[in-house]
């Protein structure tokens, strides 16, 4: 049977819109034998779940760089397979996760019953423990399950305690219920949530996850999303409709076919809510990120979470606006200890942003920051 995979990536070598490139051989084969694997697999559904156990696909995980094309792969995948496939960010899904879980524990049995199919799972064990009664794992699972049996995460990493607790009992829950997995991440498995608070109870899930993926970096030299940045520049000043149409232009050339999901961080029992964000891309006003009560937790929060920031409507500020100002240099400062990359629309040049007031000699040293995360250099080195 011919492969829609493969046919999708040749017509896109074949109009230029992509060019070969060796680094992404072997994500595109670990992609096409999960294609064939899901082609050759009986088909799954209630009355044969009646009288065999699902079994999922050997899934897969790309891993490397931003830019190399990790994405675009699966978006090719995913269009190739038709509605089976979920795509969706991690972070979303992490989200819904949350959702469901806060459902089930304050829900009564008939809200369970309506939302779940159930008001007390079976009693069973993953990871070694047994849950049963009041444990959300299972409905949850079970949700998620006849919802999509293949989910295809994009920016697969974990940050949170609340996430790394609950990952190795959620997928060995969902793998027994036929879902199989796709994801793609900036980091090996062997790198997720490295350094986090209490990490070794965190490693199984990894041994998980290599045991049921088959790992393929796609760690190529080529950062296809640094031309763009390089092509485009990434300091549009001023804020003319000129510029304002270049700055949107270029956040729609990185989004690319996602959807703005938007995004949530939560923040020392806070939460911090992002319109337009897609995965690892973020776009937020000025105003919305140092003209509110945000602080250095908020804006490390920020840099945790996304490779890319677009910063829009920074104006020039007076000397009566230097508490806005002052977020400006903590914000500036988290994102150049992230090495995140940053876009942004502007009244001015860097130096004449904060020019007199409280702070402002202080504030030279966020301009000459913003003057190289502008640069060649910067670009190459961050994300």
């Amino acid at each position: 049977m011919a492969s829609a995979l493969q046919a999708a990536y040749d017509a896109r070598l074949a109009t230029g819109e992509i060019r070969p490139d060796s680094a992404q051989a072997a994500g595109l084969a670990a992609l096409l034998r999960l294609e064939a694997d899901l082609s050759a697999a009986p088909p799954q559904g209630r009355l044969t779940a009646l009288f065999r156990k699902p079994e999922p696909q050997r899934g897969v995980y790309l891993w490397g760089p931003v830019g190399r094309g990790k994405s675009m792969l699966m978006d090719l995948f995913v269009t190739s397979t038709g509605p089976a496939a979920r795509r969706t960010h991690f972070h979303v899904f992490m989200g819904e996760i949350h959702r469901l879980i806060g459902a089930w524990r304050s829900s009564d049995a008939a809200e369970r019953k309506a939302k779940f199919g159930q008001h007390v799972p079976a009693f069973g064990s993953t990871f070694g423990r047994s849950w049963g009664g009041d444990d959300p794992i299972a409905p949850v699972a079970d949700v998620v399950a006849e919802a999509s049996r293949l989910l295809c995460f994009d920016e697969f990493q974990v940050t949170d305690i609340a996430d790394a607790m609950i990952l190795g009992r959620l997928f060995e829950a969902l793998f027994a219920r036929g879902v199989t997995l796709v994801a793609t991440s900036n980091r090996a498995p062997d790198d997720l949530y490295r350094d986090g608070l209490n990490r070794q109870l965190f490693l199984p899930f990894i041994d998980l996850l290599k045991a049921r993926l088959e790992v393929a970096a796609v760690a190529g030299g080529h950062d296809y999303r640094l031309d763009r940045l390089r092509a485009a520049g990434t300091w549009f000043s001023p804020a003319d409709p000129d510029n304002r149409r270049s700055f949107q232009a270029l956040w729609r050339d990185l989004l690319g076919a996602e959807d703005e999901d938007g995004a949530t961080l939560e923040v020392l029992g806070r939460a911090i809510h992002l319109p337009h964000a897609a995965g690892g891309l973020v776009r937020a006003s000025f105003a919305s990120l140092c003209s509110v009560a945000l602080g250095p937790n908020d804006y490390l929060a920020l840099a945790a979470r996304f490779h890319t920031v677009f910063l829009e409507d920074l104006p020039r500020l007076t000397a009566g606006r230097r508490e806005e100002a002052r977020r400006l240099v903590i914000l500036i400062d988290a994102l150049y200890e992230a090495r995140t990359r940053l876009i942004v629309l502007a009244e001015g040049p860097p130096a004449d942003l904060y020019p007199a007031g409280d702070g402002a000699f202080e504030f030279e040293r966020t301009a000459s920051r913003l003057e190289e995360m502008r640069s060649a250099d910067w670009l190459s080195e961050a994300g």
